[in-house]
């Protein structure tokens, strides 16, 4: 899937008004139909599967929020699926509005901005449930997960939760990671798809509820591991390129500690450092070819990377220096591609320079609690996105380092150093 895009100077793109806020618009019997049957006809060849379980409880007619597992792009097949007819709308990025903005509303989309605070959304979820009488499908973790295990929920969700006052519903997916994780370039593989909607929470159960409870009821219903779910399910996964650019997530060598000199390809991750070379076997676990496997486990590699980047970062040593092409979002029209420029990020916060001096952008490490970043982004490439409501900067790394997933670990692991203080 590609974007609308075009080049256009920095000067032009800052100059563009801002767009009108629109409210949300309940998609009416038509549009919930033809999305249904879509779905269905997307979902066969996959012998999708699914269970509900104590939905009985949950009204006909009557609205909620429904929070789902962001794991694959059949994410939104698997959710119309299992609410129709229930009418819903969708809190969706807002660059996938971009070229197709009156389809999007048409189908009961609400634009936001990635890990951007974002009161008008809140706004907008509201008048949903309460005037519009639609439910509201929301992936709290707002990007996919990188190692298949759910990303950092904001703590806000507890306080929206309250806030509302309708029932929250959950919808996990299986098989959503194994089947297309994100870091393997687009590369399906064979593995059915299954999903079970479940009643969390009702009007009362939130009332007597303190936020901090229900956070940690949320956090229960994503303590979820895609590469654990394969493995106790025996799920054999043969394809011959299973470990394509999985150095993306496993970017760093245990054995010597080189960052940057991993390669995936086939099925095998390869250390270009020292040498050492891991299988990625038909099962998911990561196998030493010769000596010591410190990690089985591709999600446990990830959290001693994690730990390490903490590290850094509290011995005032972390820092990030790329040069990068830079895409620039401010309506829904197109995403404009500005110039070059250059992107740092350090215990300061991120900073990115370009378009010939023109562009100067600083992010303190509170802004967000974590980062918009993606792989193979809409086609264009590996991408970190930093930004406020008034615009996004899209920025696409020119190196050959897998830097991506380090950014975003060290963006979360800032935003819990500096609120804890």
């Amino acid at each position: 899937m590609k974007i609308k895009s075009k080049t256009l100077s920095y000067e032009k793109v800052s100059s563009i008004p801002k767009q009108k806020h629109k409210k949300p618009k309940k998609p009416n019997v038509f549009w919930n139909t033809l999305i249904r049957v879509l779905s269905f006809f997307a979902l066969l060849p996959i012998k999708f599967k699914y269970r509900k379980k104590d939905m009985e409880r949950l009204g006909k007619k009557e609205p909620c929020l429904v929070l789902m597992n962001h794991s694959c792009f059949n994410d939104f097949e698997i959710a119309s699926t299992l609410l129709y007819p229930r009418p819903f709308n969708i809190i969706t990025t807002s660059d996938g509005f971009v070229g197709k903005n009156w389809l999007m509303r048409q189908i009961g989309c609400i634009p936001t901005q990635k890990f951007v605070t974002d009161v008008t959304l809140v706004r907008d979820i509201r008048y949903t449930v309460n005037t519009l009488k639609s439910s509201v499908l929301m992936y709290p973790e707002a990007s996919y997960s990188f190692d298949g295990t759910a990303t950092t929920l904001p703590e806000s969700l507890g306080g929206l939760v309250k806030l509302l006052k309708v029932p929250v519903v959950m919808i996990e997916t299986f098989g959503a990671f194994s089947r297309n994780p994100l870091y393997n370039n687009l590369q399906i593989r064979k593995v059915p798809l299954e999903a079970e909607m479940r009643y969390v929470l009702s009007p009362d159960e939130i009332k007597e509820k303190s936020v901090d409870e229900i956070n940690e009821i949320l956090r229960k219903e994503f303590s979820f591991d895609g590469f654990k779910w394969q493995q106790e399910n025996k799920v054999k996964i043969d394809e011959p390129f299973r470990a394509d650019e999985l150095n993306r997530v496993l970017y760093k060598c245990p054995n010597c500690k080189a960052e940057g000199k991993t390669v995936g390809k086939g099925i095998h991750l390869t250390c270009h450092a020292c040498g050492k070379q891991y299988e990625l076997d038909e099962y998911g676990f990561m196998k030493a070819v010769e000596g010591e496997t410190e990690f089985m486990h591709v999600p446990d590699w990830y959290a001693w990377e994690r730990e390490c980047v903490r590290q850094e970062i509290l011995d005032g040593k972390y820092s990030l220096d790329v040069d990068v092409d830079i895409y620039m979002l401010v309506d829904t029209k197109s995403l404009y591609k500005v110039g070059e420029g250059h992107l740092s990020h350090t215990a300061e916060g991120f900073r990115l320079t370009g378009c010939d001096g023109q562009l100067d952008y600083s992010q303190k490490p509170k802004a967000s609690y974590s980062l918009y970043s993606d792989y193979y982004w809409y086609e264009i490439g590996d991408m970190i996105c930093i930004g406020n409501n008034d615009v996004l900067y899209y920025c696409f790394p020119k190196t050959d380092d897998d830097v991506v997933a380090k950014t975003r670990l060290a963006t979360e692991e800032m935003y819990k150093i500096v609120t804890a203080k």
